[in-house]
């Protein structure tokens, strides 16, 4: 793809109303099949979450102050491009399971009691779901996931100005 290219299918995408992830893939030239078979990622994104008592945007003040563990699993550009979720701790999506497997010798401090509750956050709430499923199968058998990630948290935040900001 060419220098022009790129940007006017970037320039073409960033017009539209389209989720991250896809906007990232038309960016890097994939092609959306359409299809009435369902996917495998989308397969796997249902499965996973059958475990997960996912936490709703109103609801994740509450899972803090009862002592949750809540994990921002967003790229540094989403993070300085939309704002930081007070309270979280940042997490590279590459390297969470070392960060917060208790058994691990490279977990984080704060990753030393299995039993904790953990709320993984991304973007959308996608990311996360396959994240939390992960951790579960890890042992970490609390750990679930943000629905609609940090765009459903941010959207709370702008139409109940009582909340506390970002």
């Amino acid at each position: 793809m060419t220098a022009r290219s790129a940007y006017e299918a970037r320039k073409n995408v960033e017009q539209c109303d389209i989720p991250d992830n896809e906007v990232a893939a038309r960016q890097q030239g994939a092609v959306r099949i359409e299809s009435s078979r369902t996917s495998m990622i989308d397969q796997l994104l249902l499965e996973s979450r059958r475990g997960l008592d996912r936490v709703q945007a109103s609801d994740l003040e509450r899972e803090m102050a009862a002592g949750a563990l809540v994990v921002d699993t967003r790229p540094a550009d989403q993070r300085d491009r939309d704002g930081v979720l007070p309270g979280a701790v940042i997490i590279d999506r590459n390297v969470l399971e070392w960060r917060l497997d208790p058994s691990s010798p490279y977990r984080l401090p704060v990753a030393d009691d299995a039993a904790r509750r953990i709320v993984v956050v991304c973007n959308e709430g996608y990311s996360s779901s396959l994240a939390a499923h992960t951790l579960q199968r890890l042992g970490l058998t609390r750990a679930t996931d943000l629905i609609g990630g940090f765009q459903a948290w941010s959207a709370l935040r702008k139409h109940q100005p009582h909340l506390p900001a970002q």
